[in-house]
């Protein structure tokens, strides 16, 4: 998986922008960085939102290989350093390590990891997530029996969240934390 890039599809990252963009997101992380094409999308819209009313904010992008995360601020870097990089908290290593301290109140979270550590990330996570925060699971179907215990989790009214599978390739679950 090193070197394997991994992206969210165009039509999932266009979209994850503008439901970032329509809820004033200001706070993301993101859950499984890889190359960081998505952390572009959320920096943009983070970017635009505190344009238009000010304040500030902050993508947290986690990853856990460090040559994914040098190419990640490269390409942050050419997608300009203050439309996108400058938006960026990158978080190398083990992310069961780097969410445990520092992180705002989260306004949404994108989940496109490893699926054995989605549910312990999303877990470290629940505290910092405001009601109303919306989380992201990218291949909520095509990887379904893998994300089975995370997809539980979010789906079990008692956990607090509303959800929604989306219908786009290989699924995106969308969860309100209620």
């Amino acid at each position: 998986m090193r070197d394997k890039f991994i992206a969210l599809d165009q039509d999932k990252c266009q979209f994850v922008y503008q439901l970032a963009r329509a809820t004033g997101a200001r706070n993301i992380a993101e859950v499984g960085t890889s190359f960081g094409v998505s952390t572009i999308y959320l920096a943009l819209a983070v970017g635009s939102n505190i344009g238009a009313s000010g304040g500030q904010g902050t993508v947290i992008a986690t990853e856990k290989e460090a040559g994914k995360a040098e190419r990640a601020q490269r390409y942050w870097g050419e997608a300009g350093e203050e439309l996108v990089a400058r938006h960026v908290d990158l978080r190398v290593g083990d992310l069961l390590e780097t969410l445990k301290d520092d992180v705002p109140t989260l306004d949404l979270v994108l989940i496109d990891i490893w699926a054995p550590v989605a549910l312990p990330a999303l877990k470290l996570l629940e505290p910092k997530m405001r009601s109303g925060a919306v989380v992201l699971v990218d291949n909520s179907i095509s990887s379904a029996d893998r994300y089975a215990e995370l997809l539980a989790h979010l789906r079990l009214p008692a956990n607090g969240y509303t959800n929604l599978t989306l219908p786009y390739s290989k699924g995106l679950e969308m969860s309100i934390k209620v």
